[in-house]
């Protein structure tokens, strides 16, 4: 049988739960208000602005964006109506195709990063040591290292 959860181990996932949730919910809308791009977009975005030759297959994007098929494909034709990517057919798969990040998603995520980098120095860095940082950053790439080996 499984072994239960530790008291102080619920305390931590409760509490990751409710900092996400808030967190996310504050920076989204700090974006929205200062006219953004909203924070789903911008992470979608980043992890295209972080690619190779700035662009993923959108099979990759999705598990970087944290997304389903359809809830990419919805961001997606979003991003492209916004002209902040275009698509491109992969050469030798018919049915696949690139999530290709332009200069426009470029300049709309220079312009969300002024607000999301204050963000999150106001509603987490200056709550947050160095040393808090590196023990919540090393404790977090544990579990997901775990869950990836699990999959």
């Amino acid at each position: 049988m499984a072994k239960l959860v530790q008291p102080g181990q619920l305390a931590a996932w409760r509490a990751l739960l409710t900092v996400h949730a808030q967190l996310t919910e504050r920076m989204d809308r700090a974006l929205q208000e200062a006219g953004a791009i909203p924070l789903h977009w911008y992470d979608a975005l980043l992890g295209l602005y972080e690619a190779p030759e700035r662009r993923l297959r959108l099979s990759e994007l999705a598990s970087v964006a944290q997304l389903s098929r359809s809830g990419l494909s919805r961001l997606v034709d979003r991003l492209e109506e916004a002209g902040l990517l275009r698509r491109e057919a992969v050469g030798d798969d018919a049915r696949g195709a690139f999530a290709v990040l332009t200069s426009d998603g470029v300049a709309a995520l220079r312009r969300a990063w002024a607000i999301y980098g204050r963000e999150i120095q106001r509603l987490f860095g200056q709550h947050v040591s160095a040393s808090d940082a590196a023990v919540i950053t090393s404790a977090l790439q544990r579990v997901l290292e775990a869950i990836a080996s699990q999959t």
